[in-house]
């Protein structure tokens, strides 16, 4: 297969990602066939497989990812990608005719089997079953070597998305924060960190940093350790609104190399804040960023509608800025929303609050990526 033929096996269209057959389903079919402009399944299919055509030209993918697989505490993030697509939709109706412009091609979602993770923590009857369930139309001898968890398959698509035009940038919209390592782990790849200078900023109330958890290497507490070991722990991987650790600052920053700007310093003397970061990515000559943003960085009174909700974080307007200031003085060469989690919202009004500050940050991290 060629990586289009390949990406249009391991991928549905946008809003697909989910498995529904009677509820739900009229909502991701309404969802769809808005999307891409058109009245019936058939043309959402048709329209699909022209989006992928358009990789090669893209300047940006859009690539959606609903798992709560690897997540911990309070699940429901796999709902974010198909409630974040609409309110952007609901605010901006013209959004796929100003993407398609401004070179930003929708790739779909990877479609997620609710039950698995990633295919190493898989037996190979399982892989076999799956595979069987997943690419029934697919000849045997193809279909065993494609993938079948949510990690796999987005990690697969990347690989495959960069192959066909390795300049792109992706922008991933999750999941739970486990989804941000096919990213981070394609990325390093294509831009090998020895040779070229990317890092990572991550607003998040957590460090993500284990290096496993309960004896599962990859998930949302532990994918920032793995990218960080991408880096050689040269301070590449800056994380921003930390809150919520067993461990004072001291013992990542010592232990691990990373640099981490707590919530406290960022609400006490945000632009103080907001020019040592700069600072510190340029000290490090790093030239692009991998903009991965945790909702829960963001105080809960404006983000609430997520697994692990936290007081005392960032400001909307600061995380704006520093978006913002990344696209013009660094740059973005791929982003992310992660860990909205629609339904753990305690009421309709403080999911919608969610949900659009999860839209307002997609809109801004485009933006910047494109140089707008």
């Amino acid at each position: 297969m060629t990586p289009i033929e390949e990406l249009a096996v391991l991928l549905r269209p946008a809003g697909g990602g989910l498995h529904l057959v009677s509820t739900g389903r009229a909502e991701q079919l309404a969802l769809q066939r808005a999307l891409y402009q058109v009245a019936s399944d058939e043309a959402v299919q048709q329209k699909h497989l022209e989006a992928l055509s358009r990789i090669r030209a893209a300047r940006v993918v859009i690539l959606g990812v609903p798992s709560d697989v690897g997540a911990g505490f309070r699940r429901g993030a796999n709902l974010g990608p198909q409630a974040i697509r609409s309110r952007l939709l609901e605010e901006q109706p013209d959004f796929p005719a100003r993407a398609a412009e401004l070179g930003v091609v929708d790739i779909g979602d990877v479609f997620v089997v609710p039950q698995l993770l990633s295919d190493d923590m898989l037996s190979e009857a399982q892989k076999a079953a799956s595979r069987k369930a997943l690419y029934p139309n697919v000849p045997e001898g193809v279909a065993e070597r494609l993938p079948v968890s949510p990690l796999s398959i987005a990690e697969r698509a990347l690989d495959l998305v960069f192959q066909i035009n390795p300049t792109v940038k992706p922008f991933v919209i999750g999941g739970d924060h486990s989804t941000a390592w096919p990213v981070a782990a394609a990325l390093a790849r294509v831009r090998p960190p020895s040779k070229e200078r990317w890092g990572i900023v991550q607003p998040d109330a957590h460090t993500d940093l284990l290096p496993e958890r309960l004896g599962i290497r990859m998930c949302f507490a532990t994918w920032s350790y793995h990218a960080n070991e991408l880096f050689g722990r040269d301070g590449r991987l800056v994380q921003v609104g930390t809150r919520a650790s067993r461990h004072e600052r001291g013992h990542w920053e010592q232990s691990l190399g990373v640099r981490q700007f707590w919530a406290e310093e960022c609400l006490a003397k945000p632009e103080a804040t907001l020019d040592a970061l700069l600072s510190h990515l340029k000290e490090r000559g790093v030239t692009g960023v991998y903009f991965s943003n945790d909702i829960d960085g963001t105080d809960e009174r404006f983000a609430d509608a997520t697994g692990t909700p936290e007081p005392g974080g960032l400001e909307p307007d600061f995380v704006v800025e520093l978006i913002r200031r990344l696209g013009r003085e660094v740059g973005i060469v791929a982003g992310d929303v992660m860990e909205v989690a629609p339904v753990l919202g305690p009421s309709l009004e403080s999911q919608r609050r969610t949900v659009g500050l999860a839209v307002r940050y997609l809109d801004e991290t485009l933006r910047a990526m494109l140089g707008r």
